[in-house]
């Protein structure tokens, strides 16, 4: 392969090999599974991705696994983001579209499996750490969601009352915040010691960089550029400790460990020269960073151009752990293959991003298409008439590739790829709960009163 074959295989999404080869599995145990996932945590904060902000131990994880470009949440607000991580299915799916408060009456449903409950079948120790938010009804808190242990916030840190809960059980209120990341921490590096000897499963869900934003002593002031910037070197620092640990106990070649956020970064933090933040369909409210490291498995240094999705972690640790997938459909794929180098690609759907119950985009390969957009940005004071979704008076579509901010719309010149694309969104909507397609159909049938002039939209065939 020529210098010119190498550039267009790794632009068309292609894995860029590693440094060193990868081994066969041969594995005497089952891995543990460690998945650390930041709050607001933007494309652009972390060195590894051209952040200012000094992140060693995470860009370890970069140096010694694989980051990928184009990994995606399955929404830009907290709850549905989690949801979807949790289940491998869209947030709509399992009824979890919008944010869930503390008063709710409702959370993830039980007929859901979740990751947990995945690799319980497979007898691993469970633990989540830090922020869950997936509903605080009794039957929806973690430690009745297939986790064996709980410690942290039920939810956000600026939702009240303030609360820390070890298992059921309220521990401090309200919360001592800039001592949080060092306690989870903590806890963290004590579960794994404590399960050295059976695989385990630890999801770490840090508290930040969500505001308010809080950095002990140690931290405030040490990076800077501000108190965001502190924020993130202490979450690289807990990095540290844990990574430390698995090496310590001799984990290192049986663990997999994962980094990755929720939604992209609310009033600070960089969206890495993406466009929008959280709370927008824009690329900059759900691309992510993701780096996943597992020595003798995934190639040292390697990166994946290509399109995955927080949804693919679930299918993916089923098939590292031997768990059997639930009955319902999952909207990720096993993206293993990827990390382990065996393929270079994996086949998959159309990926559609959501605001609450609304289909607003659809990225399919390196294109981008946005079909209906909020009436407001999600940072702007309510209108007087409230949030509405309208369709956009034509499809806009944008080349990820090569237009990373989405500023250049080349829908009217590829007309075939906008038809193709809406196709595939008809046909994956057709698969989800009819509340769904109601709002989709509703949504399109003011596409006249949308348009400018009067002149109608061009219908894909």
């Amino acid at each position: 392969m020529d210098r010119r074959d190498f550039i267009r295989v790794t632009a068309a999404g292609i894995l860029t090999a590693g440094v060193a080869e990868v081994a066969e599995p041969s594995r005497q145990r089952r891995p543990n599974i460690v998945l650390i996932y930041a709050d607001d945590l933007g494309y652009g904060d972390l060195g590894c991705y051209g952040s200012a902000i000094s992140t060693p131990n995470i860009d370890r994880l970069s140096r010694e696994g694989m980051r990928f470009t184009h990994f995606y949440s399955a929404s830009p607000v907290c709850s549905p983001s989690r949801a979807a991580l949790m289940t491998g299915r869209y947030p709509s799916r399992v009824g979890i579209p919008s944010v869930l408060f503390p008063e709710d009456t409702y959370g993830l449903p039980l007929t859901e499996m979740t990751m947990a409950e995945l690799v319980k079948s497979k007898q691993y120790q469970t633990m989540c750490l830090g922020k869950w938010h997936l509903g605080t009804i009794p039957e929806s808190m973690p430690t009745n969601r297939g986790f064996d242990e709980f410690f942290g916030m039920p939810y956000s840190n600026d939702q009240a009352p303030s609360v820390l809960m070890s298992g059921m059980q309220v521990i401090e209120e309200p919360v001592q915040l800039d001592t949080l990341t060092e306690r989870y921490t903590t806890e963290a590096v004590n579960f794994i010691r404590r399960c050295a000897d059976s695989p385990f499963f630890l999801y770490l869900a840090h508290t930040f960089p969500h505001i308010p934003l809080a950095a002990s002593p140690r931290f405030r002031g040490k990076s800077n550029l501000g108190l965001y910037a502190d924020v993130i070197q202490e979450l690289d620092w807990s990095t540290g400790e844990v990574l430390r640990c698995i090496q310590d106990c001799g984990l290192d070649q049986d663990t997999l460990v994962i980094f990755s956020s929720d939604n992209g970064p609310w009033f600070q933090g960089s969206s890495g020269g993406l466009r929008g933040r959280k709370g927008e369909t824009w690329d900059g409210g759900m691309r992510m960073p993701m780096l996943a490291r597992f020595p003798g498995q995934i190639s040292r240094g390697s990166v994946f151009q290509g399109l995955a999705t927080t949804m693919d972690l679930f299918p993916t640790v089923a098939s590292l752990s031997g768990a059997a997938l639930p009955e319902k459909p999952l909207d990720g794929v096993d993206i293993w293959p990827i990390l382990s180098g065996e393929k270079p690609q994996v086949p998959r759907d159309v990926f559609i991003y959501m605001r609450g119950w609304d289909i607003q985009c659809a990225r399919w390969g390196s294109w981008k298409l946005h079909v209906t957009r909020s009436n407001t940005p999600a940072w702007a004071p309510m209108p007087a008439e409230g949030l509405r979704n309208l369709p956009l008076p034509q499809p806009e579509l944008y080349n990820m590739e090569r237009d990373v901010d989405e500023s250049y719309d080349v829908a009217a010149y590829n007309p075939g790829i906008v038809a193709d694309i809406w196709n595939r969104i008809e046909a994956l909507v057709a698969t989800f709960p009819q509340a769904i397609q109601d709002t989709w159909r509703e949504t399109l049938s003011l596409r006249v009163r949308n348009t400018p002039s009067g002149a109608l939209p061009v219908e894909a065939e």
